[in-house]
């Protein structure tokens, strides 16, 4: 789909989006207060696989939300700029980012239209955090600006919930994985109109959400056709919130009051069922020198 053609889907997305940030910014599960002591790190995985090369590091973070997870990346070392098509986000990110002393820079806009709005600048780093690509109508046009905002040898990194997950029924009443959703992209989005965000917080008024499905092999073919090399393709069993309500809580810590999105914290199918579906997967690529 072009963008032209997904532009009324694009700004009911971001009337949602709108919409929810205060209430994100209130949930227990996103944990403002907890970030601002210093208590809500990135996931593990980001941390093992991103965390060492961030130092000293430029890093563009495409659809940041409210910039928790670009400040954390600036308290790692990286200097950050965050975008974020949401007006109401990105004034929040620059409240995050001053009542926690930690530096960023967040900037307005659509992420197709982001090396305009960054007036050309590239970036060491280009990150993009869990649930976003879902969002995005067009991904080989996502890959170029990925590409364009990237110096010669930067990189791109990835941590998103796999493909394969979301086929799998989460309703489903029994411990069973249940294929129920299409892996495969469809030629229209998928609308879902709800009255709450996926953390806790208030009900929201019914307002429509449109998001895309997006294969792996469509991913990867994208970043290819776009100029990066791929560098690795990891694919996990654990993922930091509860997506299926049979899922167990690795470690010895305590739940989340709802069990969705604590960082540092992850879950894992049970032991039967545990190698049959990936949960997350990672990616780094890279930006090859010029010729």
């Amino acid at each position: 789909m072009t963008q032209d053609d997904a532009a009324p889907y694009l700004e009911a997305n971001r009337a949602w989006w709108d919409h929810v940030v205060p209430i994100h910014e209130a949930s227990r599960g996103y944990d403002r207060e907890g970030f601002l002591r210093g208590e809500k790190p990135l996931c593990p995985v980001e941390l093992e696989e991103l965390g060492p090369h961030v130092e000293g590091r430029s890093l563009l973070h495409l659809q940041c939300h409210f910039g928790m997870d670009t400040l954390n990346w600036a308290r790692l070392g990286a200097r950050v700029t965050g975008l974020d098509f949401a007006p109401q986000a990105i004034e929040a990110a620059r409240r995050l980012s001053e009542d926690s002393g930690v530096p960023g820079r967040f900037v307005e806009a659509n992420v197709y239209d982001a090396p305009t709005a960054l007036e050309g600048e590239r970036f060491d780093l280009v990150y993009t955090g869990i649930g976003a690509l879902n969002w995005l109508p067009d991904i080989r046009a996502w890959a170029q600006v990925v590409t364009a905002c990237l110096r010669d040898g930067g990189r791109l990194y990835l941590y998103e919930a796999h493909p394969a997950l979301y086929t799998l029924d989460e309703e489903q009443p029994e411990t069973r994985l249940v294929v129920r959703y299409p892996y495969f992209p469809q030629p229209e989005p998928l609308t879902t109109v709800s009255t709450a965000t996926y953390v806790d917080g208030p009900a929201l008024p019914p307002m429509p959400t449109h998001d895309w499905i997006r294969g792996l092999g469509e991913i990867v073919t994208a970043l290819i056709e776009a100029g990066l090399v791929i560098e690795f393709l990891h694919e996990h069993r654990e993922m930091p919130w509860q997506a299926l309500p049979w899922m167990e809580f690795v470690g010895d810590g305590p739940r989340g009051a709802d069990g969705r999105y604590q960082s540092g914290r992850m879950w894992r199918l049970p032991a039967a069922q545990r190698e049959l579906v990936p949960l997350m997967y990672s990616l780094m690529a890279r930006r090859p020198a010029s010729d």
